[in-house]
């Protein structure tokens, strides 16, 4: 049996739905955005022509199967929360990256982050067949380290001078990845901690 697509999709959990983030969803965004400190992060959304930049550069390449956006949407207030995407896909080796991930600061360490990487990954190892999936953050960003840790990740090394921060200065990114045959148990336990809401 062929294996789906990756995107562009709908993911929905009890929590939140994934939908593809589209020009509908760019007021929301950009709201959402605005109350972010985007100092960590490789492409900030900093204005309204930031985000709109955002949403076409997903559509196009979403056309190419580079990338699948976002948009997190809180289902019982219909509310856009944060964003999150499938990058660097190579389909050809059955593996991707789950990033450009922020959430604004009130749903950080609770439901939405679980069940949103709870959302993705089975969506890749289970529908598309991934072998791997990809997570990567900036060196200092200690709180998103533990976060994709406590997933169930595997750290993999330091990319030196991966990026350039906002700030112009370089920065290293801390690589981790899950490959198919830990999924189960990363499962395991994302499911275990979302039960706990």
């Amino acid at each position: 049996m062929e294996s789906q697509s990756l995107g562009p999709c709908v993911l929905e959990g009890k929590f939140v739905r994934l939908e593809p983030l589209r020009r509908k969803h760019a007021v929301g965004l950009a709201g959402a955005a605005a109350r972010l400190d985007w100092s960590l992060m490789l492409y900030p959304l900093l204005s309204k022509e930031d985000v709109d930049k955002r949403i076409f550069s997903g559509i196009e390449k979403e056309a190419k199967d580079e990338e699948y956006a976002f948009a997190v949407v809180l289902k019982n207030e219909e509310r856009i929360v944060g964003s999150t995407a499938y990058l660097s896909i190579s389909a050809r080796h059955r593996r991707a990256e789950v990033g450009s991930t922020w959430y604004l600061p009130e749903y950080q360490r609770t439901f939405v982050n679980p069940e949103c990487k709870l959302l993705l990954l089975k969506h890749a190892f289970e529908d598309w067949e991934a072998v791997r999936m990809q997570l990567g953050t900036d060196a200092n960003n200690i709180q998103s380290q533990r976060a994709i840790l406590k997933l169930g990740a595997k750290f993999e090394g330091r990319l030196r001078n991966h990026g350039i921060r906002p700030s112009g200065k370089p920065r290293d990114t801390m690589l981790y990845s899950i490959i198919s045959s830990e999924w189960p148990e990363v499962k395991s336990g994302l499911i275990s901690r979302i039960n706990c809401y």
